[in-house]
């Protein structure tokens, strides 16, 4: 058992100053219960808490950490770029050069604004859309995640497919009347949805992989049969790429399934662990984009020096290494089948999805191609997991309804413990 006393000092403390002790949600832990780690640095494949215990990291900072922690080319660039101030609130060499680069590597990006984080990302698509469109109402898909704006904050009503509710105090009634909800991988649901409404959809964003129920993947034929629909009804097809842009890819999951939406929204990885966000697409949408078009949108921080120059790093890196996304593949291949095996070993068929850089383990026999699916699993259970795995050296999300993200600092090494680690946290799950 590892000793986290300096954790559970800092967490009772930020209690008295910070709702909930965390500056995010999920960084309490009341999914797995017990204290949340405070973490003092990271290098590599390892992440160290304030009591200065080591973890194999496989959260990564939710994805954007591919080359793993403190890589030396994208600190030379913060470094080198801290030099000349760390804001100017003005345009900048090295935002052009970032958004150039970004619509080099996605192809279907022509044009690109950057922004601070990924919600700002998702939020300006939204509205983008709906500007563009002259329509009110937009598809969001259960167990897609897309930040914290009024509008994602959405839950299902009754009904598979249906009108949403709000699912935060604070949402209007209004806001979520615009929003329609329908399941993850359910084709039909969503030609019911454009034929119910007609002509007053905007947009269908979606994970085009989705990270915030578990990694899951798209039927074979989704995503190519929204980019069809959405072409015969004028609607403007939205990936939501801040997780799974430039980690499964080059240019993304869209690279990846060969499957082009209207817009992307970015984040994570563009910010080389910086703060940032992006959202870009067609030519004649993003001209639509104040100061050029009528849809507002503004930061003062937008395109901050120091985040292009660790984003541009990092692209750049991904850009000219395009044999990573192989390795990354290789590793999480080699963690699946360590999984594998343990679960035979014990008799148990839970399901694990992966793709290229994302894996999760789901603690339910059920095959997991949607949120409901992804419920079936026995929360009970993964607590008792994730807090073996944590006290065993690896640190993982704390919430059944994460993916993990594996870096490419991880090795054989760490690959062998994670999976030694894995086989003992599935016995005491068990019980």
């Amino acid at each position: 058992m590892k000793t986290i006393e300096t954790s559970k000092n800092l967490f009772a403390k930020a209690q008295n100053y910070i709702p909930g002790g965390v500056n995010s949600p999920v960084r309490a832990f009341k999914s797995v219960g017990g204290d949340p780690l405070f973490i003092k640095k990271a290098k590599g494949a390892y992440i160290y808490d304030e009591d200065d215990n080591a973890y194999i990291e496989l959260i990564n900072s939710w994805g954007p950490m591919i080359l793993g922690h403190a890589h030396p080319i994208i600190e030379e660039a913060v470094k080198e770029a801290a030099k000349s101030s760390l804001s100017f609130g003005a345009p900048t060499r090295k935002e052009v050069e970032m958004a150039e680069l970004i619509t080099e590597m996605v192809s279907s990006v022509e044009k690109v604004r950057m922004v601070n984080s990924g919600t700002e990302a998702t939020m300006s698509a939204i509205r983008l859309a709906r500007g563009y469109t002259g329509k009110d109402k937009f598809i969001k898909l259960e167990g897609c995640y897309h930040g914290h704006g009024d509008s994602f904050l959405i839950a299902a009503g009754s009904g598979a497919a249906t009108l949403g509710v709000p699912d935060s105090p604070g949402v209007t009634e209004g806001t979520a009347k615009d929003t329609i909800t329908a399941p993850f991988n359910d084709l039909k649901a969503i030609e019911n949805l454009v034929d119910q409404f007609p002509n007053q959809i905007a947009a269908i964003m979606l994970e085009p992989v989705a990270g915030n129920m578990g990694c899951v993947l798209p039927k074979e034929g989704y995503l190519e049969g929204l980019r069809k629909l959405c072409d015969q009804n004028g609607i403007v097809l939205i990936f939501d790429e801040v997780m799974t842009g430039f980690r499964l890819a080059r240019g993304g999951a869209q690279e990846f399934f060969d499957v082009q939406p209207d817009m992307t929204a970015f984040g994570k990885i563009i910010g080389g662990g910086m703060p940032v966000g992006a959202y870009g697409g067609k030519k004649d949408i993003m001209d639509f984009v104040s100061p050029q078009g009528p849809v507002y949108q503004a930061g003062t921080l937008s395109g901050n020096p120091i985040a292009m120059a660790a984003g541009y790093a990092m692209l750049n890196y991904l850009n000219q290494n395009n044999d990573i996304y192989e390795r990354l593949t290789q590793k999480v291949q080699k963690i699946r089948d360590g999984f594998e095996d343990n679960l035979k070993k014990l008799n148990l068929n839970y399901t694990i999805n992966s793709l290229g850089s994302m894996i999760s383990l789901f603690f339910t026999e059920k095959s997991v191609e949607n949120f409901e699916d992804a419920k079936t699993s026995d929360i009970e259970k993964f607590k008792k997991y994730f807090h073996s795995m944590l006290n065993q050296g690896v640190y993982l999300a704390p919430s059944q309804y994460e993916s993990l993200f594996i870096s490419d600092a991880i090795e054989e090494e760490e690959i062998h413990k994670i999976i030694a680690a894995n086989g003992v946290a599935l016995k005491e799950a068990i019980g």
